[in-house]
C-alpha cells in the first residue's frame, strides 16, 4: 500500500509527498508489467496450455470414479492414515482369522493331549490292577 511505501521513506516523503506519490505509482506500474511479462514467460516456457488442457481431461476422467480420490490435507500424519488404514483393516482381519485358526488348531491339540493323558492313566491303572493281580 502507499501508507506502507511513504513509511519506508518517511523523511522524502514528508519533503516531497507529491514526488513520492508518483514515484510509488511508477514502482507499482512497473512491477504489475514485470509481473505480467513473467507469467506469460512462464507460460511459455512451461506450456502450461497444454498441461491445464491435460489436467481438464484427468478431471473428466475422474468424475467416473466410484472411489474418493486422495487429496492432501496439509497434515501428514493424517494423509498416510487415510491413505494407509484401508490396507492395514485388511490386514489386521488376516491376522484375526489367522489367530482363531490357530486358536482352534491349539484347543484341538490340548483337546488331543488330554484325551491321551487319561489313556496314559488308565493303563497305569491297568497296568497297576493286574500287577497286584499277579502278585
Amino acid at each position: 500500500s502507499y501508507q506502507r511505501f511513504a513509511s519506508c521513506y518517511r523523511r522524502f516523503y514528508r519533503a516531497q509527498p507529491e514526488v513520492t506519490r508518483s514515484i510509488y505509482d511508477q514502482f507499482v506500474s512497473q512491477l504489475q508489467a514485470a509481473v505480467r511479462e513473467e507469467i506469460q514467460e512462464v507460460k511459455k516456457e512451461g506450456n502450461l496450455e497444454e498441461l491445464f488442457n491435460s489436467l481438464d481431461k484427468i478431471v473428466e476422467e475422474a468424475q467416473g470414479q466410484e472411489e474418493p480420490a486422495w487429496r492432501p490435507s496439509g497434515i501428514p500424519e493424517d494423509d498416510i492414515r487415510s491413505a494407509v488404514l484401508p490396507y492395514l483393516q485388511k490386514h489386521r482381519a488376516y491376522l484375526q482369522r489367522a489367530l482363531r485358526e490357530r486358536e482352534e488348531e491349539n484347543r484341538k491339540v490340548a483337546e488331543s493331549v488330554l484325551a491321551g493323558r487319561e489313556q496314559i492313566a488308565k493303563l497305569q491303572q491297568l497296568i497297576e490292577a493286574r500287577r497286584q493281580a499277579w502278585q
